[in-house]
């Protein structure tokens, strides 16, 4: 072998590491490329899971609220219906006593005059009863049983 065959050879050698050197440089390009976009479609995919997972839980706390805001508006109902009936037994007890007392009024031919007020549990009444020259006042506040 001569020079020139060895430079020939040493040309062709530098030729194939360029050409192998281009190569691996558009391999790593292209793995480059393919994994930049495979971490996009990660990101975006979390993304989206991240969405879905929020919207979830969003339904679950509206779902609360609602079953919350139902058990409340139902206790609530509940205790107006007891302070309803609290009510009308109370003024039924007073209209029995009124009656009573105008019954006894008309047939003792006294004057009884008065007015009663009814505050939560109890009941505060004032009656003033005059028997001719008598006259007698009588305030009383009497306190009513509740049963919870």
């Amino acid at each position: 072998m001569g020079p020139e065959e060895k430079t020939i050879m040493t040309e062709r050698s530098a030729a194939v590491f360029i050409q192998a050197w281009w190569r691996g440089m558009l391999v790593r390009r292209t793995l480059l490329h393919a994994a930049l976009r495979a971490w996009i479609i990660q990101c975006w995919w979390r993304q989206v899971l991240e969405k879905l997972l929020a919207k979830r839980r969003r339904m679950v706390l509206e779902f609360y609220v609602q079953q919350e805001w139902a058990a409340v508006r139902l206790q609530s109902w509940v205790r107006m219906w007891r302070v309803r009936q609290r009510y009308c037994r109370l003024l039924n007890a007073v209209r029995i006593i009124q009656v009573y007392w105008r019954w006894h009024s008309c047939h003792s031919r006294v004057f009884i005059e008065g007015h009663y007020e009814l505050k939560e549990n109890q009941l505060n009444i004032q009656l003033e009863i005059s028997l001719g020259s008598q006259a007698c006042k009588v305030q009383q506040c009497i306190p009513l049983p509740l049963k919870e």
